[in-house]
């Protein structure tokens, strides 16, 4: 696997086990910030924030309490300067709809837990190949 740029991540997820998963795999991958929020209110109030680095990648899952990843996806995506963010919902929930409705919120890719680890980093590696060479970010405000 070709090494890529270290980077920025938020990571929304409110399972613990699951976290030091997550953030090993991205750790591996070369991630330089990981900043971890329990839930949707706390990501945004993170996000909005002017003093809080702007994350290069979102990885959200779905099912967490106050503000789940679906609201707080539909949030990002709708923001004019959250919105390039690539996200990554890394949830539980294969269910057809679950999937449409990440994709019509404009998720970057969909990963179903337990983790494979290899299917995350392909997802991750993807992304990377195209934003984090590419996106141009803008100013924060």
């Amino acid at each position: 696997m070709t090494a890529a740029p270290p980077y920025d991540v938020l990571l929304v997820e409110d399972d613990v086990a699951d976290a030091m998963l997550i953030e090993d795999a991205l750790n591996a991958h070369g991630t330089r910030n990981l900043t971890k929020v329990e839930d949707g209110v706390a990501a945004l109030e993170y996000l909005r924030s002017a003093s809080n680095p702007r994350p290069d990648l979102i990885v959200l899952d779905l099912n967490m309490p106050r503000m789940n990843g679906r609201e707080l996806l539909a949030i990002v995506k709708a923001d004019e300067n959250l919105r390039s963010i690539p996200v990554v919902v890394l949830t539980t929930s294969a269910a057809p709809d679950d999937v449409t409705d990440a994709y019509h919120h404009y998720a970057n890719a969909y990963v179903t837990k337990p983790v494979n680890l290899d299917e995350f980093e392909r997802a991750v590696q993807s992304i990377d190949a195209f934003y984090l060479d590419t996106i141009t970010k803008p100013p924060r405000s």
